[in-house]
């Protein structure tokens, strides 16, 4: 089937220009095809943009173990509602994902509930007791993205803290690693000293900005030293910020809307709902990843969606859950910070679509061009619309921007040239793929 897009204004990494868009199966046919150019299916999409579709390369979707919160199916519902055309799913489900096999079942879900493309990552696991480290399985392993370190913020096997796990990891395996860096024995002495506290707002002081940065330069020495090519996932401080300027050209970093968005300031509205690992931060660290968005030392912006029900979110803190459900509404929030001028439609392209597609190696991925596939999205920049829990896709229903207005939302989501989401509702029976990668074999 071949479906012409004309009219729209379409968005690149390096500008904007009014073409014509020609879909032919799951592939980008041509842009700006001859008039004469036959279509099935013609779409006038003047007034609108045209955006490659986002692609989240940091997501919880629950699934297996935890389905009440979220599942597969769900996330990628909310993704296709919100513009995320492919996700990258994080290994801390039940069982963790630290096998191949773990891996290769997760792949056979996905392909039979997820209405958009997906992936998902292996997590380094180590047991400290038998000292006993998953490296076969690491060294071994082709179908994923890369390996995901747990450097604090976890519990059981997850946590990896133990240094010379952490160098046979770097030293020996080849895909690249992702890591949540957060210093475990920062976090353990500042609860203890915080340990009688029922305020949310010590989170941020349990899970302070010294934390996030000591485990940052201890993941980015290890990559500095190892060679090895390393993301620094959910950038939290103005001190990371300033530690990017000195790292290695293999080390990337990314940014998420909550720590764009919320500051400790918003403890007293809205308590354990904004309660998250890393932690909120001051305005001047809000301040600091904006400008690292802006001048290139954080590349990517990926939700770190982490569901949890409305109950469990309200439960008194510190018993509270940490996560926040994100990925149905990020896009719109990118766009409204450019309609407020925060940001280009250039750099959101760069930084939700181009820049996760290069990271990871992602086939075919993250750009409008011939060749690519057809993972779009169209965008009202005009339209305003109110975020409401009763309205969200996620399982866990609810949003921590919940009656918060916003300009600029997706109107029309195309998943490998079908279309997933048009007209307020997602296409339930649709069917994503398993996201390839364009890089030298593992031998």
């Amino acid at each position: 089937m071949r479906t012409l897009i004309s009219g729209a204004k379409c968005v690149f990494s390096d500008g904007i220009r009014e073409t014509d868009v020609l879909l032919e199966g799951p592939s980008i046919l041509g842009i700006d095809p001859p008039r004469t150019a036959a279509a099935d299916e013609r779409i006038d999409a003047t007034g609108l943009h045209l955006l490659p579709g986002v692609i989240d390369d940091q997501v919880h979707f629950r699934e297996p173990g935890l389905e009440h919160k979220e599942d597969l199916h769900t996330g990628s519902l909310a993704c296709a509602k919100g513009g995320v055309t492919t996700f990258l799913e994080m290994p801390n489900t039940r069982p963790t994902t630290t096998s191949r096999a773990a891996l290769e079942d997760k792949l056979r879900r996905a392909a039979d509930k997820c209405v958009v493309n997906f992936g998902f990552y292996m997590g380094a696991s180590f047991d400290s007791r038998s000292q006993t480290l998953n490296l076969d399985e690491l060294k071994t392993a082709t179908r994923t993205p890369g390996i995901k370190i747990f450097i604090g913020s976890s519990t059981g096997d997850l946590l990896v803290d133990d240094q010379d796990a952490l160098e046979r990891i770097f030293a020996e395996t080849m895909l690249p690693i992702c890591a949540h860096c957060e210093d475990e024995t920062t976090v353990r002495e500042n609860a203890a000293r915080l340990a009688n506290s029922s305020d949310v707002r010590d989170h941020s002081r349990i899970r302070d900005n010294q934390a996030a940065l000591i485990a940052t330069r201890r993941a980015i020495d290890l990559s500095r030293r190892h060679r090895h090519p390393f993301h620094v996932l959910h950038v939290s401080t103005k001190e990371e910020a300033e530690l990017l300027r000195e790292r290695p050209a293999w080390v990337t970093a990314e940014a998420c809307p909550h720590h764009l968005f919320f500051t400790t300031d918003d403890y007293e509205r809205l308590g354990t709902l904004v309660q998250m690992n890393p932690s909120v931060k001051s305005p001047a660290d809000v301040d600091a990843l904006w400008e690292a968005l802006r001048d290139g030392r954080i590349e990517v912006i990926a939700t770190d969606h982490a569901p949890h029900t409305l109950a469990e979110k309200q439960v008194p803190y510190p018993k509270s859950p940490s996560g926040v459900p994100a990925v149905e509404n990020s896009l719109a929030l990118m766009l409204d910070a450019a309609s407020r001028g925060l940001c280009t439609l250039p750099q959101i392209v760069s930084w939700m679509c181009e820049a996760p597609a290069r990271v990871w190696s992602l086939k075919n991925k993250g750009r409008i061009a011939e060749g690519f596939d057809a993972d779009l999205v169209l965008v009202d920049l005009a339209r305003r619309e109110t975020i409401r829990n009763e309205e969200q896709l996620t399982r866990s229903g609810w949003s921590p921007w919940h009656g918060q207005a916003l300009t600029g939302w997706p109107v029309r989501t195309w998943v490998m040239g079908r279309t997933v989401f048009a007209e307020g509702r997602v296409d339930p029976q649709a069917q994503g793929r398993e996201v390839e990668f364009d890089r030298a074999p593992i031998v």
